[in-house]
């Protein structure tokens, strides 16, 4: 995989996690209910809710019901959060420094 498969440069760590996650099913965060999508779900997740056209700066890496997470593009690796009704009208939140932490946060329930 390169980091700019998708026609952006991956941020460092979520280019790593990625790259460590080699399963084609997405990456379940314990019993949460939050997945992140493996990297072969990732375009098509994207153009489903046509985040480029209604938030074309960031893209969505995960998911839990109505909740999407988010990388900004070409940018540090923060990960952002939004409910996928208000994306283009509500500002993305900040949840996270980086994926790991993101997803050591929502182990322990700070999110």
């Amino acid at each position: 995989m390169k980091r700019d498969e998708f026609g952006f440069v991956l941020p460092n760590l979520y280019y790593q996690f990625l790259s460590e996650w080699e399963e084609i099913d997405p990456y379940e965060i314990g019993d949460t209910g939050i997945c992140l999508y493996a990297k072969e779900d990732l375009q098509e997740r994207n153009e489903t809710y046509q985040i480029e056209e209604v938030e074309p700066d960031y893209f969505m890496i995960g998911q839990e019901g109505d909740l999407a997470y988010f990388i900004k593009k070409n940018s540090d690796d923060c990960i952002y959060e939004n409910d996928l009704g208000a994306i283009g009208s509500l500002e993305m939140q900040k949840v996270a420094k980086n994926v790991y932490d993101f997803i050591d946060k929502v182990l322990k329930e700070e999110l």
